[in-house]
This record gives structure tokens, sequence and C-alpha cells, in this order.
């Protein structure tokens, strides 16, 4: 794969999708927690790639591998949830980090806000949930991303990545995992209302949730989606950070180091006379 520097755009594009693509559809493959809202399903191992492939390899790159990933891996039997929208939540999560490492920080902060509105405004959603007899805003930890992503931070992060430091290295992808990952979220729990319940309805079927039980699963996912959100965290940091500082040190090197490497190469030794 170290040949990959050598050979033209086009074709390097190709080799990393159809790289990346495979390896997430095999960890798609993967389970791991039931999907609460859409019973018999899971999430897959492959969650963890989304905010990792948008950093690694742009929102063009990144999001191409993580659709083919997904149909792929309906091919060799992931049960599909979404009509076959199912790759629409990573593929957000990876396109906006993308884009927010190439510092096209305003569309990202646009993209937060449509999924953010077009969930509340969903009358399935479960605006508040009483905890204790408090109401609390559902959506209190996406709030909290999307205050990062118009801090300083939001900006800094993918600086941060670049720099390659391990210390930075770390923080920025945690930062933009957060934001990802809450993004991956907001388009899931839209999915779920449009998708598994109001579609259905407009094509004449009984929905796969019914109406009255949203409010039960928005309380039961209040309590989980922030661990489940913090161990993709996690995740994204412990294996992105060495993966990230790899890569991009030698298999996705910017092209105008990789030619100059290749033309350092190709000089002849200098001969040293006495």
């Amino acid at each position: 794969m170290s040949n990959l520097n050598k050979v033209n755009a086009r074709t390097k594009v190709i080799a990393l999708i159809a790289i990346f693509s495979s390896l997430y559809a095999a960890l798609r493959l993967v389970p791991t927690v039931p999907m609460i809202g859409a019973q018999g399903a899971s999430f897959s191992l492959s969650d963890v790639l989304a905010s990792l492939y948008g950093i690694l390899l742009g929102p063009f790159t990144g999001g191409f591998s993580v659709v083919i990933g997904t149909f792929v891996a309906m091919g060799f039997g992931k049960p599909v949830i979404f009509l076959g929208l199912d790759f629409l939540p990573a593929l957000v999560n990876a396109v906006a980090l993308g884009l927010l490492v190439r510092r096209k920080w305003l569309i990202v902060v646009a993209l937060n806000i449509v999924l953010l509105v077009g969930f509340l405004l969903n009358p399935l959603t479960s605006i508040f949930i009483s905890v204790g007899g408090i109401s609390f805003p559902f959506v209190w930890l996406h709030i909290a991303a999307f205050i990062v992503l118009l801090s300083p931070l939001g900006r800094k992060a993918g600086q941060w990545v670049e720099t390659l430091k391990p210390t930075f290295l770390a923080a920025g992808i945690s930062i933009l995992a957060f934001v990802g990952t809450m993004m991956q979220h907001l388009t899931g729990g839209i999915l779920t209302e449009v998708v598994r319940n109001q579609i259905y309805v407009v094509l004449g079927q009984p929905p796969i949730v019914l109406t009255a039980s949203f409010p039960i699963t928005w309380s039961i996912v209040f309590f989980l989606y922030p661990w489940e959100r913090l161990g993709l965290i996690i995740l994204a940091v412990v294996v992105g950070t060495p993966l990230v500082r790899a890569l991009k040190k030698s298999l996705l090197r910017p092209e105008k180091q990789a030619f100059t490497d290749s033309k350092q190469d190709q000089k002849p030794p200098v001969t040293i006379r006495a």
C-alpha cells in the first residue's frame, strides 16, 4: 500500500475507497449493543470508523467508503433498518468531520442546525424527559456538542489533528468525534421517526415503531445514548491516535509531499571528490 503515493490521484482515491469500504463492511457485520426502537437490530463495530474515516480520508473518500461499505454489508446479510438509508447517519459523521479538517466550518454548523431543528420539530420527538419530577432536554448533549462546534475548539480541532503530535492529535480527535457522533445520533433519531413510523404510514403499512411507543423509547434512549456516544469517542481516540499518525505519515501523505519525496528518490547520488 505504500506505493499508493506514487500513482495518480484518481487511482489512489479508487484504491482507498476499495480498501476502507471493505474494512467498513467487515466491521459492520460485527454487532455490539442492541438498537432501541429497532427490534432485532444492533449497532455495529463499524460505528467507530465513521469519525476516523472523515478525519483520515476527507468528506469525499470517507463518505463513499461508508456508503459502499454499508451496501456491501447488506449484501452479506446485515439487516436493512431504514429502507436502504442505513448509511446516512455514519455518512453525516464522516462528511462533517472531513469538512471540519478541511476548515469548512460554516457548512458543518449549518448542517448541525438543520439536523437539530429537524429532530426537535418532529412531532414524535420527546423534547423533555422527566427524571425524578425534573424535566431535562432530551438533546442536552447534542446542544453541548453544538456549543463545542461553535467555540474556538471547533475550528482548532482539525488543526491539532494535522500537527500529528500525540497530545494535540488525541485532543483533536476527541473533539471532532464528539461533534461527529452527536450529529450521527441526530440523523439516526430522525430516520427512526420518519422512516420507521411516518413513511410506513404513508405507504399504508403499520409503523414498525408505534406512535404511542416513542415517549417510552426516547425515555430509555435518554439514559443510554450519552454512555454509548462516550464509548464511541473513547474508541475513536484509542484507535485513531496511532492510526491517524501512522497513515498520515505514510499512506495518506499530502500529494505535494509524496511528489517531493519521489523526486528526491530519483536524484542520483552525489559524488564527493577529494
